[in-house]
């Protein structure tokens, strides 16, 4: 058994769309400012994978100095970590995952982000998602960024017969 860390934030901006958990979530107009999508979510589901398989982070393998990652979806960068995590045996049997923002509220959101995450190959039965504020505290509480929390746990496949 292994596990995984993965944390990722991005600042709020106008004119953005804002995609977490691979779902558009309507929010004034403003989304989340990265070279890819800027998912916070599935940023750090993957460097939680990654971490967990030994296998870098999400920087490393999609840097966002490769402008072939430029407004990617990152529902397409997991499958892709996961079609590489089970070429190693290794196969996902728990996503834990903390998204903090003081706003919009995203629990209305939190079954649609379990199915459009599953779409990976990570099932949705194995994935928990918990959604906090931030108390009105920093860049968070002031809602000019979003940030988000996974762990993951890897057990190696039991050999077929």
């Amino acid at each position: 058994m292994r596990t995984g860390i993965g944390y990722d934030s991005h600042r709020l901006a106008p004119g953005r769309r804002l995609i977490i958990g691979g779902v558009e979530i309507p929010f004034d107009g403003k989304g989340l400012v990265g070279h890819s999508d800027a998912d916070v979510l599935l940023h750090s589901i993957i460097d939680a994978v990654l971490g967990a398989a030994g296998l870098g982070d999400i920087g490393t393998m999609f840097p966002d100095t490769d402008d072939k990652w430029k407004d990617a979806d990152s529902i397409g960068l997991l499958e892709i970590v996961m079609r590489q995590l089970k070429g190693s045996g290794l196969e996902v049997t728990w996503v834990d995952c903390v998204v903090i923002a003081e706003r919009p509220r995203l629990r209305p959101y939190i079954d649609a982000m379990k199915i459009a995450i599953s779409a990976s190959g990570i099932g949705a039965e194995l994935i928990n998602i918990k959604a906090k504020t931030n108390e009105s505290m920093g860049f968070i509480g002031r809602a000019e960024g979003i940030a988000a929390i996974a762990t993951c746990v890897l057990e190696k496949r039991q050999a077929e017969p």
